[in-house]
């Protein structure tokens, strides 16, 4: 693994543009193409299987929650507890979820937490970077499948969805309303009709969730969290209507921090994972505190020997964790923090990809920059 500057593409700013990234240079650019990261094809094989570990891993420890019932130590609402119950008999579709790995090339990957319900940066790990690797170095490789498998997953979906159709929906912000653009397009390829609209357009009839059309909804691909939805008046009908969600609310479980602790109760010591607490630090010597329900490295706290940084933010009430600081490693001054895709559920067979963000600090913000990869 390493960092190799390079000269940007001419236009660059277009170029990505014209791919789906229309938000990459705002107050300080986002996209940052002056640099990029190689691999070994060895490498990306040993992403790509504890990827699927770890996937394998994290359905494991959400069956634990449910067995022990652990909501209240996650900080989950009680109202949310028959919506997750339900949800995860009932097995409906899922699409996607994101682990975040500390990865340096010489250790084994470590799982930094998991954006399972609503993940981002998905436009320029899936499209954008591929784009710049076919105009930059067309003969080499990346770890990206994320394209292909997303459409291959809405085929198989097909049959659950009522009428062959789905809605996309999300806040009305620049990036939510790009990635749900771009997940309806893969949709499409795939033969499902669909539209797009924000979330607040949503209402509720009496016995229906409709969109702004007074169309009952069947089948909703939202990009907006569960714990903000089952906190809100309309949160109270989701278990009365019967309107498919993707994703489905038992992935509050493992987009919860506490899923952390969990995975380290149930696989003591396993290399791909970090020590992780409800508790306290303990015997850890450098550790990060994170909110059960933090978002874009809101509310951090990190500790190690003769330096403490932290975060502000809203987030923080519902309780924390505390994990292991990974041992993590700098190319040129920057921390990179390596997004590894699961596209579906398939045993052994989940993981489709992989997008780098990186910054001058070991905390990432939603503003740290994304930069692409390749291998040989």
């Amino acid at each position: 693994m390493r960092r190799i500057l390079a000269t940007p593409r001419p236009d660059w700013q277009r170029r990505v543009r014209e791919a789906g990234l229309i938000w990459h240079s705002e107050s300080q650019p986002y996209w940052n193409e002056s640099a990029f990261y190689e691999f070994t094809a060895k490498e990306v094989d040993l992403l790509e299987a504890a990827t699927n570990e770890l996937e394998k891993m994290t359905l494991a420890a959400a069956q634990h929650v449910i067995d022990e019932k652990l909501y209240a130590k996650m900080g989950i609402s009680p109202s949310a507890v028959p919506l997750i119950e339900s949800s995860w008999e009932a097995e409906p579709p899922s699409l996607y979820g994101r682990f975040d790995l500390a990865y340096d090339g010489v250790n084994p990957p470590k799982l930094l937490e998991y954006n399972a319900d609503t993940p981002t940066a998905l436009v320029e790990a899936a499209v954008v970077q591929w784009y710049w690797l076919q105009e930059v170095s067309p003969k080499r490789d990346q770890f990206n499948s994320i394209h292909e498998r997303l459409i291959a997953l809405w085929k198989e979906l097909l049959p659950y969805l009522p009428g062959r159709h789905i809605d996309f929906c999300s806040m009305d912000d620049l990036e939510d309303g790009m990635t749900v653009t771009y997940l309806q397009d893969t949709a499409q390829q795939a033969g499902l009709t669909t539209s797009v609209f924000p979330i607040g357009e949503i209402g509720w009839d009496g016995s229906s969730f409709v969109g702004p059309d007074n169309r009952t909804l069947g089948a909703v691909f939202k990009l907006y969290p569960w714990e903000w939805m089952v906190a809100e008046k309309f949160g109270a009908h989701v278990s009365q209507a019967p309107c498919l969600w993707v994703e489905p609310a038992w992935k509050m479980l493992l987009s919860n921090k506490g899923i952390l602790p969990v995975l380290w109760k149930l696989y003591p010591g396993h290399p791909n994972l970090l020590e992780a607490s409800f508790d306290g630090p303990g015997l850890m010597m450098s550790w990060v505190r994170k909110p059960l329900l933090g978002r874009e490295g809101a509310n951090i706290t990190l500790h190690e020997v003769g330096r403490d940084l932290e975060t502000g933010g809203g987030y923080g009430a519902e309780g924390f964790v505390y994990q292991q600081m990974a041992a993590l490693k700098t190319f040129d001054e920057q921390y990179p923090v390596l997004g590894s895709w699961v596209i579906g559920h398939e045993e052994g067979n989940a993981a489709g990809g992989m997008g780098i963000r990186e910054s001058a600090s070991p905390i990432l913000t939603n503003v740290s920059p994304f930069v692409p990869h390749l291998f040989d």
